[in-house]
Parts: structure tokens; C-alpha cells; sequence
């Protein structure tokens, strides 16, 4: 055998030996990922009627790229956040709205994927959208980005009103032109939502949810759905009009990594 036939014959054995350890390392991650309880749940299979527009599993977000962790565009909920949810839209439902959720459960993956990005001040391709007047070395210190958020713990959700019947919305298109998250409705990315004066995830203190600026139809509707939400136990954070979570928590300090997927559900039923 010559020397180069050796030499091939040694790198393709290596080349092997590399391929088998990551088939079985990626193996080992497929079959370790963590599982939800059982008292987690499908929005869906609880009220199938409630719009889903899960924003983390699209580009269409302040990183600019699908969230680590979102694996299907789906919302999973504590069982009693999701029940407490349905009684919500059957009041909607009766003075014609729906519900929209844009974020429900948010694995601690996805949130450390914030963190990531928040720390790379290079890349600002959503700032005109999203965050135009903050300067991204504020977002800790704001409040924009925290390293925990209670998503993790499965009782909140960010959520909006759709006025019936539901038109439809166009998808975003990755690179084209970015307006300012509380520019006029007409003006920013069309949302089938009604006015609430910013879009979603405008980080910005006009997105506080009684800002005194935002007054007139924008304010009622914000109010519609504080109002609706509160009487069934929900709590609003004041710095985001979309932002709820369902009181008590069944995990009130306990932050789950398990994926966004109805395969982190199969063994709860």
C-alpha cells in the first residue's frame, strides 16, 4: 500500500469515526429532551377558536430570525391559564371579537437566544421596527430583556383583539422596509389586530399599557381586553398593553426548556 493510500485510508476512517460521535450525540439530545407536565396543554384542544399568530417561530420579531426552541407555531399553557383563556373569548366571541395569541409558553432556550442577541449590539436589522428610539445597550438596563421571563413558567401569554370577522393578514417578508412599531396603523406592519396604538413587542413607553398618551379608540380597546382578561384572573404587566398571566400560577418558580411542539405534550395524555 502506498504511502497516500494510507494516508486517504486513516482520514476516512477518522471521517467516520467524527460522523458516528455526532449521530449519537445528536441521538442522546433527541431522546434527553425534556418532556412538558402533564398539566400543560395545547391552546388549541382547550379552544380551537382562538387565533394564533406565534411570532417567535416566524422572522417577523425584534432578532429577526425564528427564537431557539419554537420548533411548530403553537401555544402551550398551564390547563387552568388556557380554561381561564376560553371563558375570555366566549365574552369576546359575544360582542364580535376573537382573541389572538401572538406568545404563550417560552422555553428558557428562547430566552437565553434574547439574551444572546441583546448582548450583539452589532446586529440592529429590526431596530426600526421594533425598538427606534431605544439604544440597544438600554435593553437590560429598561427592562426590554431580562435572562428569566415568566413565559417560561406557562401562565402567561402576549395576546391581542381581532375584530370579527377575521381579515386576513400578509406575512412578513424578511429585508423589506422597517417602520416604526408605533407608527399610525395604516402605516406600520398590518396586523389584523385592532388599534392598539403600537404593534406587538414595541419597545417603546408608549406600549405601557395606560400610557396617557394613547387615548380614543386605542385606549378603549386596550381597556377591552385588560378589563375582560382581569375579571377572569389574569394580571397585566403595565409595561406591555399584551402581556397577562394567569393567577395563581401552577409553577410559580419553575422555568421549563422544553421545546415549543406537540411532541413535549405526547406524554401528557
Amino acid at each position: 500500500m502506498t504511502r497516500l493510500s494510507m494516508a486517504v485510508r486513516s482520514l476516512v476512517t477518522v471521517l467516520a469515526a467524527l460522523l458516528a460521535v455526532t449521530a449519537a450525540s445528536a441521538t442522546a439530545r433527541a431522546t434527553t429532551e425534556p418532556k412538558a407536565p402533564a398539566d400543560f396543554v395545547a391552546l388549541r384542544s382547550v379552544d380551537p377558536t382562538i387565533l394564533q399568530e406565534i411570532r417567535y417561530f416566524t422572522p417577523h420579531n425584534f432578532v429577526g430570525e425564528r427564537i431557539d426552541g419554537y420548533r411548530q407555531p403553537l401555544c402551550i399553557l398551564t390547563r387552568p391559564a388556557a380554561e381561564a383563556l376560553h371563558q375570555a373569548q366566549q365574552r369576546l366571541l359575544r360582542q364580535g371579537y376573537t382573541l389572538k395569541v401572538y406568545d404563550c409558553y417560552r422555553p428558557q432556550r428562547s430566552v437565553d437566544h434574547f439574551v444572546r442577541w441583546a448582548k450583539d449590539l452589532e446586529d440592529q436589522a429590526m431596530k426600526a421596527e421594533f425598538y427606534p428610539n431605544v439604544d440597544k445597550t438600554r435593553l437590560f438596563e429598561d427592562g426590554y430583556i431580562a435572562e428569566k421571563s415568566g413565559h417560561s413558567r406557562g401562565s402567561t401569554m402576549d395576546l391581542t383583539i381581532v375584530k370579527l370577522p377575521v381579515l386576513p393578514t400578509r406575512p412578513y417578508i424578511p429585508g423589506e422596509p422597517l417602520v416604526p412599531c408605533f407608527a399610525p396603523q395604516g402605516e406600520r406592519f398590518p396586523d389584523n389586530s385592532v388599534d392598539m396604538g403600537t404593534g406587538y413587542d414595541c419597545f417603546d413607553t408608549l406600549s405601557h399599557t395606560l400610557d396617557p398618551r394613547i387615548q380614543g379608540q386605542q385606549r378603549a380597546n386596550r381597556l377591552l381586553l385588560k378589563n375582560t382578561l382581569e375579571g377572569l384572573g389574569f394580571v397585566n404587566l403595565a409595561e406591555e398593553w399584551w402581556h397577562f398571566t394567569y393567577k395563581p400560577e401552577l409553577y410559580p418558580d419553575t422555568y421549563f426548556d422544553f421545546p415549543v411542539s406537540t411532541k413535549s405534550l405526547i406524554q401528557s395524555h
